[in-house]
């Protein structure tokens, strides 16, 4: 039986950071689109995506191996979020909203990954 994504509180945070990610860097430079912009939006859909697809794994292995990947996702949108804000793309309250969206989101995919793996040994 496949989880409901939906109610996976880790997959609801990474949504909205995608969100914020895509609406946020509209405001990018247009010489950008196929840099940072690029880049950081591939991360940040990656991270709730990975949750969607690990959570229709019959097995907690391969459920897990999709949190890593989303994880460090969102380790590679941290940083994205970070160099963005260094070369001004971002006026600091947006950088404040966007990386408390990251931190947050961050600690709850780690209970989750840490939760899951303390479970391992049965199916999910």
């Amino acid at each position: 039986m496949a989880r409901d994504y939906r109610k996976i509180k880790a997959w609801q945070l990474a949504d909205e950071l995608a969100l914020a990610i895509y609406k946020t860097t509209k405001a990018f430079p247009k010489r950008d689109v196929w840099g940072i912009t690029s880049q950081m939006r591939r991360a940040a859909i990656s991270v709730p995506a990975n949750i969607v697809e690990g959570s229709v794994r019959r097995h907690k292995d391969e459920y897990l191996q999709f949190l890593y990947i989303s994880a460090s996702s969102l380790a590679e949108l941290g940083y994205y979020i970070k160099f963005s804000k260094d070369i001004g793309y971002f006026k600091r309250e947006e950088f404040e909203e966007l990386n408390a969206k990251y931190e947050e989101t961050a600690r709850v995919l780690r209970g989750l990954i840490t939760y899951i793996e303390n479970t391992k040994k049965s199916k999910v």
